[in-house]
């Protein structure tokens, strides 16, 4: 199986005083054990360690640890999705023509990497958004973990 999970997720694994620090992990730790092959886009990856060092956790989460987290607990186990110009510049034409607007684009990004991976499951803290704006065929992939 091939499991795309965005940034809320990640998060979320990441620190444990989080609300839903354990269903992410567990999720993150299912997929690791059970053999299956996880995603996460290379927005993502800065989008993490930017929401992890901004955001008042207690204790706070500095530079340094937030890299770790990445380097450590996240990067071995997810296959960056990167997306070309081209796909970006696409991308944004297709939210303007559909009036999309401010940060929807990145849950757009997020939806297109999942796509571009082929994942079978996107997990994600944000169910509703995303499937507002999934296309038919990802809608009934994105679920919370």
């Amino acid at each position: 199986m091939r499991i795309y999970f965005d940034t809320s997720v990640l998060v979320a694994a990441s620190v444990r005083g989080h609300p839903h620090h354990a269903s992410a992990i567990h999720a993150l730790e299912a997929m690791v054990t059970q053999g299956h092959h996880g995603y996460m886009s290379a927005h993502s990856l800065a989008e993490v360690y930017s929401v992890l060092t901004r955001t008042p956790f207690v204790p706070a989460v500095y530079p340094s640890e937030a890299w770790q987290i990445l380097e450590v607990s996240i990067l071995p186990h997810l296959e960056v999705v990167a997306l070309s110009a081209l796909e970006y510049k696409d991308l944004v034409r297709q939210c303007a023509a559909d009036g999309q607007i401010g940060g929807r684009v990145y849950d757009c990004i997020h939806l297109h990497c999942a796509q571009k991976a082929e994942c079978d499951r996107l997990y994600t803290f944000n169910v509703r958004d995303f499937q507002v704006l999934a296309p038919e065929g990802l809608r009934e992939r994105i679920c919370a973990p």
